[in-house]
């Protein structure tokens, strides 16, 4: 068994999330016996998010289907779960987080994984606005998509592109709204965007591009409409909100803690002596691009709250990974190793944006930095070696933006 660091009896780790239970459970792997807690806010034990805004929200899948373990995994971790409760400040001298109830909870190593809240916008609360962030959001969000409403989606990132996608392969009427000019533009340029516009066009989406939204308009409460920015009045009984998210650290705000874009690290996922941040919260330095970065993607969850582990139990590796992300929209399947710069060179590496099947390079400052795959898994796999090798971009290149 390995040797434990002295004085480490007693972990706690706020968010009882995907990178909370890969945190937990490393630290059973590598041979930590001592006090184990996770606290989630809301009520039910670790699941997976992405299937919420798919098989979910579709109806592919049965909610209790996103659980990442069974009853007995859990028992396993030994681990005592403080669900539905909110951690709401931190003591850092005192080694305490303090609880809703006003209790608190000592601890060696404190592990922040407490992801992000979706970004609101005026007027949201109103009846009939939706966010999908948690379970419930998914089911409520469902049972009013199967009442076949006039669905108006704001904000055409990956949450919303896919919302987009699933409400209309119900056969719904689905207007998709975002300031930028073309669909997923912040996650991947205009080129790729366009090709994402394109597929949502062919799928008879009704695409308000390069106009923000100025007010939701209500009946006695209830969205009726959405007013855009160029004075557009666009009906809705059913509108999803999918503006983007921020960190979720308001319980932190006076800790002490170095708060920016998330819980800032170092490159060992470190914030400050015995705390660590793993998942959608945390910020870090990648060594392996130079730069620092959150990432907002499931496997960056697990693969962190590893390290987090690793850290915790006295390794002293940087976590440098190649990132890796997906998105699902109709029968396109997107997916993504490394980062994409504003402003990154483009190039097709392999096949045909016309066949609906091709592999891009993203380079920056001369080197790959990141690809993309349009239903080309295979191919995929294989170029994703040039962003571990730093390898030059490819001599012919199509600046972001033109075709």
């Amino acid at each position: 068994m390995r040797s434990m660091p002295p004085m480490l009896r007693n972990v706690v780790i706020v968010g009882a999330s995907a990178a909370g239970l890969a945190t937990a459970e490393a630290l059973r792997n590598k041979g930590y016996d001592g006090s184990l807690t996770l606290v989630g806010d809301e009520p039910y034990l670790p699941y997976d998010r992405p299937p919420l805004s798919k098989q979910v929200l579709s109806g592919a899948w049965q909610p209790e289907r996103v659980r990442l373990r069974d009853d007995q995994a859990i028992g396993r971790l030994d681990a005592d779960f403080q669900l539905g409760r909110h951690a709401t400040g931190l003591d850092l001298v005192r080694r305490k987080v303090l609880l809703d109830a006003g209790d608190r909870l000592a601890y060696d190593a404190l592990v922040i994984a407490t992801g992000v809240t979706p970004r609101r916008l005026p007027g949201d609360d109103l009846a009939g606005v939706h966010v999908l962030r948690t379970l419930d959001d998914a089911v409520t969000l469902r049972s009013h998509l199967l009442a076949r409403p006039k669905v108006v989606v704001v904000g055409a990132g990956f949450l919303g592109a896919e919302v987009a996608a699933v409400a209309r392969t119900m056969g719904l009427e689905v207007t998709l709204v975002d300031p930028l000019p073309v669909p997923m533009r912040r996650q991947f340029g205009d080129r790729i965007g366009e090709f994402v516009g394109q597929l949502h066009s062919d799928h008879s989406v009704a695409l308000r591009l390069g106009v923000g939204v100025a007010r939701f308009l209500d009946s006695a409460g209830r969205v009726v409409a959405v007013e855009l920015a160029d004075g557009t009045k666009l009906d809705a009984d059913l509108v999803v909100v999918a503006v983007g998210s921020t960190p979720a650290t308001g319980w932190l705000a006076d800790s002490g803690l170095p708060l920016g874009n998330g819980v800032e690290c170092g490159a060992r996922c470190q914030a400050a002596p015995g705390i660590y941040a793993a998942g959608d919260v945390a910020s870090w330095h990648n060594p392996h691009f130079g730069v620092r970065m959150r990432v907002e993607h499931r496997l960056n969850a697990t693969e962190q709250g590893m390290a987090v582990a690793a850290g915790i139990l006295g390794e002293q590796r940087p976590f440098a990974p190649v990132p890796y992300f997906w998105s699902d929209q109709y029968d396109a399947r997107i997916q993504a190793y490394g980062i994409f710069p504003d402003g990154a060179d483009v190039t097709i590496v392999h096949g045909s944006p016309d066949d609906r099947s091709f592999v891009a390079a993203y380079g920056h400052e001369g080197k790959v930095v990141g690809v993309l795959g349009w239903n080309s898994h295979r191919e995929l796999r294989k170029h994703r070696q040039l962003v571990v090798d730093h390898a030059p971009h490819p001599a012919t290149r199509t600046p972001e933006g033109e075709q």
